[in-house]
């Protein structure tokens, strides 16, 4: 008897721990230590890496080794490593790195979108062409994402007119793949079936992931919420890292033990090793001297 029901057999999880989940830290990671890190996740099968991002190094102290970094990680056939690139300058530095695809990020609301980027929405999807043309040429995967999507820490609540407005924006640019965020862990699964819903009309639910934060404690609800609905593409950092430095109060991502003991419990097939990211997230916590707020790690390791 199977725990899936009508759900997906298979579910891909995309890690961005290296570097969603770092970005917010104070104290500078060791080069060698990221590196060791990703390695790790490598060796738990996690079929998606973002490794790092080519923003500029004075606005993230902590990712300014990110030419090091992705030339020195150990790669796996099977295994995709991704970076964030901001704009063409980005796209510049990363063009040497051995990247197999880059991530955009822009917002679903203006005031999100000027605080981290600079720039309005329109304004940061028109520094994304030359960098589309670039990747392109470099036969890279492109992933395109979606801030804010479910409630701004500036303007509150952010329609869904609005989300799917910047979905159709990214996919009319030619992404391979649209992530959909609740940046300040603000989502119910009602509020999911919401969004998924709309934005399912401009981008087909095997080019749509979800990225949640368990501010409120909702995330893995929204994961079984989105499964219901078709998606099968989930963001998150090993051991619950993370965070945004322009949210104030969201803390961290999904945990990936946490989605891959429901997952498992489903189910549902990822081909990673819960035990190997335990042993990623075991290392990190030593690297950065305290514990992951992941549920499942706390209650194991």
């Amino acid at each position: 008897m199977t725990g899936r029901g009508n759900l997906p057999e298979r579910v891909t999880v995309y890690e961005v721990g290296p570097r969603d989940g770092l970005q917010n830290e104070s104290g500078v990671v060791p080069l060698e230590a990221k590196v060791r890190f990703i390695d790790l996740l490598t060796e738990a099968g996690l079929p998606w890496i973002e490794v790092t991002s080519f923003v500029r190094p004075g606005a993230v102290p902590q990712l300014a080794d990110a030419e090091n970094v992705a030339r020195a990680i150990e790669r796996r056939p099977g295994i995709r490593y991704v970076a964030l690139v901001p704009n063409i300058r980005g796209m510049e530095r990363a063009s040497g790195a051995r990247l197999d695809g880059i991530a955009l990020f822009t917002a679903a609301s203006e005031t999100f979108s000027r605080k981290n980027t600079n720039a309005s929405i329109d304004e940061t999807l028109e520094r994304f062409q030359p960098v589309v043309t670039r990747a392109r040429d470099q036969d890279l995967w492109i992933r395109g994402y979606v801030s804010t999507a479910f409630g701004c820490p500036y303007e509150g609540d952010v329609s869904v007119n609005a989300v799917s407005r910047v979905v159709r924006q990214l996919v009319d640019l030619g992404v391979d793949e649209v992530s959909v965020g609740d940046t300040i862990g603000i989502a119910t699964p009602a509020d999911v079936v919401q969004v998924v819903s709309a934005v399912v009309d401009v981008v087909p639910l095997e080019k749509l992931a979800l990225h949640f934060h368990d501010t409120r404690g909702t995330a893995l609800a929204n994961v079984y919420a989105g499964l219901q609905l078709g998606v099968t593409t989930f963001d998150s950092s090993a051991g619950g890292l993370g965070g945004c430095p322009y949210a104030p109060g969201a803390t961290g991502n999904l945990a990936t033990e946490d989605l891959l003991y429901l997952l498992n419990g489903l189910e549902i097939q990822t081909g990673v090793s819960l035990d190997r990211v335990v042993e990623a997230s075991r290392y990190l916590a030593g690297i950065l001297g305290r514990r992951p707020p992941s549920r499942y790690y706390r209650a194991v390791a």
